[in-house]
């Protein structure tokens, strides 16, 4: 937006600036100014200091105190260095004085979304760093679902549809998000990964749009969500299906205007964003329990993959063993592990309910011990080969034994036992609620 008293100087930044930019609106006053704000979203304000009414900084300083996020960059045909430090205190991006040339504007615009470019990739890298998640995995192993799985992600890779993965804790559904996003033209983009269970029903509406200053308790400046932070990019919702009504249909409407409207605010912002979402619920279910929005679960699974868990793929375990044993050996500092044909039996036939996430972590603990530490999966008189293995052998059975050694070993502790499995506190407590049913 261009707010300037000159007829001129408004016509001349308009002609320059219309075939570069997608929308430009242009005000001769702070009060044309505001009025524009209340009725269109604008990331960047050309603003002149001397204005009728309210001048240049001190609606700057207004802006800035109800939360505008945007850019401001003032010019001027007077100006010293009083009013440069006023200025820059006030808030303002940049400083310009008139007559300038087009160069000059575009440069200075420039570097504003080049500042915000690296603002997003800065908080994208702290965002993932903070979760501490394994982005090297890739899609490994050689069974028949994988083979599918890579040629179905080269298909959905090229379009922008939503994409939901479905599939129990562990199987991993993020490492085929991070794979799809950077098979996809967005792959220079950032990839914003977020738990919808892991924030309170309250802060999340907030922390995915953006809040308005004093919107949300606490808050003394306006802040932007991670909506903003993905834009260009893709934003991944981790089991959506702990998503709270009212951020279900904030959602609902995000994905089907491509606008979001922050807590507190007035305003619509445009996004481009593409929406993936993973479940460890079966989404249909929980739709029909009345706990998810059928229109925004319809509008979700526009692709629908469902992760098959490890155990119905066991020709997979020695790729994933061979990929952590070295991966996490040389993280570690360590000598990798030597696995011999019958431990490898062992690691094929155990049932895995954490899946590939409890698989690294037992990698990881006999690491740790300097060997494999098959006699955490089995008791010894259950450790025997898969090949003389007779048809009486009863998988859940072992599952059973193992699941329940790990909670004698921590004293029935369910959230530490859930940590040493590499499962949700939630798939251990249903595992043994099917036992106390049986």
């Amino acid at each position: 937006m261009v707010v300037d008293d000159e007829p001129g100087m408004c016509n001349f930044l308009l002609k320059s600036l219309a075939p570069r930019c997608h929308q430009v609106h242009v005000a001769g006053s702070a009060e044309e100014g505001a009025q524009c704000l209340q009725q269109q979203h604008v990331d960047l304000i050309i603003l002149d200091i001397s204005l009728p009414g309210q001048s240049g900084v001190a609606w700057l300083q207004s802006l800035r105190e109800q939360g505008f996020r945007g850019f401001v960059i003032l010019i001027t045909a007077f100006a010293d260095l009083e009013t440069a430090i006023e200025a820059l205190r006030a808030g303002a991006s940049d400083f310009i004085l008139k007559p300038f040339r087009v160069p000059q504007i575009l440069n200075a615009i420039k570097h504003c979304f080049e500042c915000a470019r690296l603002a997003r990739e800065n908080f994208v890298l702290r965002h993932t760093l903070s979760r501490q998640i394994d982005t090297s995995t890739g899609l490994l192993g050689r069974s028949n679902f994988m083979q599918v799985l890579r040629e179905s992600l080269a298909r959905v890779a090229m379009v922008d549809s939503t994409v939901l993965l479905q599939g129990e804790s562990g199987t991993g559904k993020e490492m085929v998000a991070r794979a799809l996003h950077q098979m996809s033209p967005r792959q220079h983009g950032p990839f914003v990964p977020v738990n919808c269970a892991s924030t309170s029903p309250e802060l999340l509406e907030g922390s995915l749009f953006g809040y308005a200053k004093s919107a949300v308790q606490g808050a003394q400046h306006a802040r932007d969500g991670l909506f903003y932070y993905a834009q260009g990019g893709t934003l991944f919702l981790d089991e959506v299906a702990e998503l709270p009504p009212t951020v279900q249909a904030s959602l609902l409407r995000a994905l089907e205007d491509l606008h979001i409207r922050p807590v507190g605010s007035g305003q619509l912002v445009p996004v481009n964003v593409r929406i993936m979402a993973a479940s460890n619920h079966i989404l249909e279910d929980e739709v029909a329990a009345g706990r998810f929005r059928k229109d925004l679960y319809y509008r979700l699974q526009v692709v629908d993959i469902t992760m098959a868990p490890l155990r119905e793929r066991r020709e997979d375990v020695a790729d994933l063993v061979a990929h952590f044993n070295a991966q996490l050996a040389q993280r570690m500092a360590v000598a990798p592990l030597t696995i011999s044909a019958a431990q490898m039996d062992y690691l094929m036939q155990y049932d895995w309910p954490g899946n590939a996430r409890e698989l690294r972590n037992l990698i990881e603990r006999s690491l740790i011990l300097g060997e494999l530490n098959v006699s955490a999966l089995y008791d010894a008189a259950a450790r025997r080969p898969l090949a003389s293995q007779g048809a009486t052998t009863n998988l859940q059975s072992l599952e059973k034994r193992h699941i329940q050694s790990v909670l004698n070993s921590v004293q029935g502790d369910k959230t530490r036992a859930a940590e040493l499995l590499g499962v949700s506190r939630r798939t251990l407590e249903r595992r043994c609620a099917d036992w106390a049913g049986a």
